[in-house]
């Protein structure tokens, strides 16, 4: 049973990332971004690019199936993905935005543009799964416990990006900006906050977050264009189950959807684990229906 606790772990590591992403666009934007699916993937797709460029076998450090060139595809993915999102806001949102368009306009103009990008990243990479490597990894055992080498660094990974966001919102100027914008915009503003500065930073650091966990995905599973789809569904569990406004809720309600998921494929249902992390997510809700951590920032 606590095989399948570690492979929660695992799997709530990618799910936290994105769900951060989209706590920070629905507090400081105000609405649900459905495209954060695509966002991911578009991140791994990046990132899978510069691999096939350096060349997969480049690098490789220990146990790990490679080092530098992994990371440093990340880096690039951060930076595109980044560009990418901005584009979109320029073109997109920023103008519904300078509209005063109502919250539900928004929401139905990512969803619009989910559709959209996933189908453009068929159409450009094609819809077939691809691979950063062809390695086969072996799993490390620690008291019994299985895990690939690559997996420990997803999971360090995800913990050091955590750590620097939660740095980055209570320790800079620009973070403690944030989280008066999310508290209260327009006081915010009248208070002489630079709120357009704020609006791109937020978009930048979701989709950051997005790209990692995208990166992350592609290398030790593998990439296709509906892998943030099928993320896209446990990210907003996990947003709603740990509270909307609570970073660190949020990451409780990730862990509890990937332990659900997880221990569903251990009892034999692995079809039904999606429903099973729903089902604990409503019975969860039904006795605290502000989530974990309530809606508080």
């Amino acid at each position: 049973m606590m095989q399948f606790v570690v492979d929660g772990i695992i799997n709530a590591s990618l799910i936290a990332l994105g769900a951060i992403g989209l706590s920070l666009t629905y507090n400081i934007l105000r609405f649900a971004n459905f495209a954060q699916g695509e966002v991911l993937a578009s991140g791994a797709y990046f990132a899978l690019a510069v691999v096939v460029l350096i060349g997969a076998g480049a690098g490789a450090m220990g146990p790990l199936a490679f080092g530098w060139p992994l990371l440093f595809a990340m880096a690039v993915s951060i930076v595109a993905t980044s560009l990418l999102v901005l584009v979109v806001d320029w073109l997109l949102f920023r103008p519904l935005r300078e509209k005063n368009a109502s919250r539900i306009t928004l929401i139905m103009a990512a969803f619009g543009l989910s559709l959209m990008g996933r189908n453009i990243i068929t159409l450009i990479a094609g819809g077939d799964p691809q691979y950063f490597s062809f390695y086969i990894p072996k799993a490390i055992s620690v008291f019994g416990l299985k895990a690939t080498p690559d997996e420990v660094a997803m999971v360090v990974i995800t913990v050091l990006a955590v750590l620097a966001l939660h740095l980055f919102l209570t320790r800079t100027t620009l973070g403690k900006s944030m989280r008066a914008t999310a508290e209260n915009p327009t006081l915010a503003q009248i208070n002489g906050i630079d709120t357009r500065s704020v609006i791109r930073w937020t978009w930048i650091i979701g989709a950051s977050l997005a790209a990692i966990a995208g990166t992350m995905q592609g290398h030790t599973i593998q990439v296709r264009p509906e892998m943030g789809f099928e993320l896209l569904l446990p990210m907003f569990a996990a947003l709603i189950l740990g509270g909307a406004g609570n970073m660190y809720g949020v990451i409780a309600g990730a862990l509890v959807i990937g332990l659900s998921e997880s221990l569903a494929v251990g009892i034999g249902l692995s079809s039904y684990r999606l429903s099973v992390a729903f089902l604990v997510m409503l019975a969860v809700l039904l006795v605290r229906p502000q989530g974990l951590f309530g809606d508080k920032p």
